[in-house]
């Protein structure tokens, strides 16, 4: 397939902390787009508390302004599970899926570790009222350390055609040290959106020894039929280097060809995403793609945008 590069142009950052509210202190991390009935879009994303813990709350958008920002939530939709749980440090979302009158909020959940620095997994959370309320499907992770993934199992990006459900994850392959894992994106299924079926198949592998880090995967079937999936990457672990964005196709959804050449959108000369660019959100918008992502300290200045030209 010859997929071409998209020649994007940066609007700047339209997402910051809201002093105003309790729940979005600092960060902006990790867009996660849900289109409205009104044909406006809710980006969630996960905002920190003035402990740095994180909440899941939203902003809405007017798609043909995407720089025009119509309201947040003024009470975070999804907070920290209780006490021991998966999750009782902090929840930032990774995809929506809508199914039969319900939404499917898959998230990240974060744990802190002793040996390690963190444990993360991917939790689901269901809302019957159109986004307004979410009730976990489980104070358990739908999907943790299983055999063929024994470490770090997060950033669930979900999809649905007909009854077949299709999992893109970020899983852990080591810890090089205590605060440093290696993980790549794996692929599950499902028949239900709950209950996940892992093989420990790869969609997207290192691209080398050095490269530590795949990161949150945004996949879209376009008009062609071609499935494309933006991602974050970054190596060597000598230099510690930050995230870059990735890109890969595929005719399949199952078998990916890498090519981080035609992302196509990097580091700014200066300002809030000068040193590291990540975890993309696209949607389609009148034939054209727009992109929110985040910028430097993984989103800690909010969500930018940028619009195909």
């Amino acid at each position: 397939m010859n997929e071409k590069k998209i020649s994007w142009k940066k609007l700047g950052l339209v997402v910051e902390a809201q002093s105003d509210l309790w729940w979005m202190q600092s960060y902006g991390m990790v867009p996660t787009l849900d289109k409205q009935s009104d044909g406006s879009y809710k980006i969630y994303f996960s905002g920190r508390d003035k402990n740095n813990v994180s909440h899941i709350g939203w902003v809405r958008v007017e798609p043909d302004d995407p720089t025009n920002l119509i309201e947040y939530s003024k009470e975070p939709v999804l907070s920290p599970g209780e006490r021991g749980c998966f999750d009782d440090n902090g929840v930032t979302p990774a995809s929506i899926v809508r199914h039969e009158n319900k939404i499917f909020l898959y998230y990240i959940g974060w744990n802190p570790g002793h040996n390690v620095r963190m444990h993360l997994f991917g939790g689901l959370a269901i809302s019957n009222d159109e986004g307004e309320t979410f009730e976990r499907y489980s104070r358990a992770p739908i999907i943790e350390r299983c055999k063929v993934n024994p470490f770090l199992n997060t950033a669930p990006y979900v999809l649905r055609e007909g009854e077949d459900w299709l999992m893109y994850y970020v899983s852990g392959t080591e810890w090089i040290h205590k605060d440093l894992p290696r993980y790549n994106i794996q692929m599950a299924n499902s028949k239900d959106g709950k209950n996940w079926n892992r093989q420990g198949k790869v969609a997207i592998d290192y691209k080398d020894n050095t490269e530590f880090a795949l990161a949150r995967p945004w996949v879209l079937k376009d008009s062609d039929g071609i499935y494309k999936m933006w991602f974050s990457y970054k190596g060597d672990v000598a230099t510690g280097s930050t995230y870059r964005m990735g890109f890969a196709t595929s005719n399949d959804g199952k078998s990916w060809n890498r090519q981080d050449q035609l992302a196509n959108i990097g580091v700014s000369e200066s300002g809030w995403d000068s040193k590291m660019i990540e975890y993309a959100a696209v949607m389609d918008h009148n034939g054209k793609k727009i992109m929110f992502y985040n910028g430097n300290n993984y989103g800690y200045d909010g969500i930018g945008v940028a619009v195909e030209v």
